[in-house]
């Protein structure tokens, strides 16, 4: 199995399950659980759930919650560095889940702000490395994670990259992020990432658009599966069976752990990104986005 390194958020997770609308300034009944989550501690958790060898780089707090998701790391064998960072609080955000699974974040990054290079491990020996979008485009740690970039850019390591979501691009400004993607080897988002980036109206003229930065894009686009491109390839689509999700968070990161290994291995658009469809499949079937979950 390949050793990937990756490199994110690391937050506590509190779910907030509705199934009436949200009564404004009153009561709305819900169900609450809270949950190890960070985009790219999510796609670690899936990564090492499916027998692969995983480097996790963060930085959390020294308070309870710290405390909580690092020993749910350490429970899936997660390698990974000093995490806690004295005087500083966890990253936490709370996910509204509506009725039909969709969910609606608030994220606060907490400690994850100050990520820098020093907590990068020795990079002899990694197949793969992983960045998500929300630490990259987090202006407070947006200069430590492109020096990371740099480092394993100057090792060779190929980098699969997230860009997280709208919201956090256009918050840091969608210029410079999309700057920032020529820096990456495969690009992994969402349709609604892929089109706001590429300034197109089509997977498919996003796709050509895309692959003028980085050699592989692949859109994930839900319940109709995944399409992707190679540089001067055509257009390969992975349809994906379509079920009733409980609750969609964590999805494209359950997709991007199951895609990366088995690029890494067969180099076939069609076989990744059917490796991503079926561990995204099992991730929106339970509440959370890991496979280990509190009970319902």
């Amino acid at each position: 199995m390949p050793r990937i390194l990756c490199v994110g958020d690391l937050m506590l997770d509190v779910m907030v399950l509705i199934d009436s609308p949200i009564n404004y300034a009153s009561d709305t009944p819900a169900k609450i659980s809270t949950h190890g989550g960070g985009a790219a501690a999510n796609t670690a958790t899936w990564l090492s759930y499916s027998g692969n060898n995983v480097y996790f780089v963060a930085r959390t707090g020294d308070d309870a919650a710290a405390d909580a998701v690092i020993q749910e790391l350490d429970s899936w064998n997660i390698e990974h560095g000093q995490l806690q960072q004295k005087g500083l609080k966890t990253g936490v955000v709370v996910v509204i889940v509506d009725e039909s699974g969709q969910r609606t974040m608030f994220p606060d990054s907490g400690a994850n702000s100050g990520l820098s290079r020093v907590d990068l491990p020795n990079l002899e020996g990694f197949d793969a490395a992983f960045i998500s979008g929300y630490s990259l485009f987090n202006k407070a740690s947006s200069s430590g994670v492109l020096e990371m970039i740099e480092q394993i850019n100057s090792a060779g390591i190929p980098i699969f990259f997230d860009p997280a979501s709208v919201g956090t691009i256009s918050h840091f400004g969608k210029d410079i992020a999309v700057s920032y993607l020529s820096r990456m080897d495969t690009l992994l988002m969402n349709e609604e990432e892929a089109l706001y980036l590429s300034n197109q109206s089509s997977c498919e003229a996003a796709l050509v658009e895309l692959t003028k930065y980085a050699e592989t894009v692949v859109i994930k686009r839900g319940a109709k599966g995944a399409i992707g491109m190679s540089r001067n390839s055509s257009a390969v689509v992975a349809n994906t069976e379509v079920i009733a999700p409980v609750d969609t968070t964590g999805a494209g990161d359950a997709f991007a752990a199951g895609f990366i290994p088995n690029w890494i291995e067969n180099q076939q658009l069609n076989l990744a990104m059917s490796a991503g469809n079926k561990l995204a499949a099992q991730c929106v079937a339970i509440i959370g986005a890991r496979p280990s979950v509190n009970p319902q």
